[in-house]
């Protein structure tokens, strides 16, 4: 995974085997790529890699994320649920995410026409990060596969460990199961999991 900045935009992100091919989606939207970049500077904020992606921060908070796919590039929002949006240009990234909160594009073209709603929603981001503001929290309550809770009833060690996880590591694990089509498989993804909960980490932690 790349650590500077000009790799992203040069090579891509590092993530997978595609890096710095012709098939890499960060070469692909490369054009699109550096006009979000060019609106992300312009506004002043400061860019850092992270997650192995351009991010822009303001105010000592996180802002947006550039992002590329195979089929599109986004803009994703930090703390979107803050934002007005009146022309509803945002998108939820994926089913678990609980708000709009991506900008998607398929062209350079869609980048030019959306740049003064980009702008005005950037800088509406960026006032929310000097005032210091976050969303309310939303307390959802989460509900565990079927495998999961006769897990967590068996074995007394899994059920203390995975209470003890924050809220979102807790629901890491509920779509990590929720992915797999049968029962064995969850099954065996649990018992692949326990180590890592015990520990105290999240489905994706190393």
């Amino acid at each position: 995974m790349i650590t500077e900045i000009e790799d992203f935009f040069a090579h891509g992100c590092g993530r997978c085997e595609r890096f710095d091919t012709p098939e890499c989606s960060a070469l692909r939207w490369a054009s699109g790529l550096a006009a979000l970049r060019r609106i992300c500077l312009d506004t002043g904020m400061s860019e850092a890699v992270k997650w192995g992606h351009p991010c822009y921060a303001h105010a000592g908070r996180n802002v947006v994320l550039i992002g590329a796919l195979r089929g599109e590039f986004r803009l994703n929002f930090f703390h979107a649920a803050l934002l007005s949006d009146p022309e509803g240009v945002l998108e939820k990234q994926g089913p678990n995410t609980q708000n709009p909160d991506s900008m998607k594009f398929t062209s350079l073209e869609d980048v030019t026409r959306l740049e003064g709603t980009l702008r005005a929603m950037l800088r509406e981001a960026m006032d929310h990060a000097e005032a210091g503001r976050l969303p309310p929290k939303v307390e959802t309550e989460l509900e565990l596969p079927e495998e999961l809770e006769e897990a967590l009833g068996a074995d007394p060690e899994l059920a203390v460990a995975f209470q003890a996880l924050t809220p979102g590591r807790q629901r890491s694990y509920v779509i990590l199961l929720s992915g797999a089509k049968s029962s064995d498989t969850r099954r065996r993804r649990i018992e692949k999991a326990r180590p890592k909960i015990l520990e105290g980490k999240g489905a994706q932690e190393r």
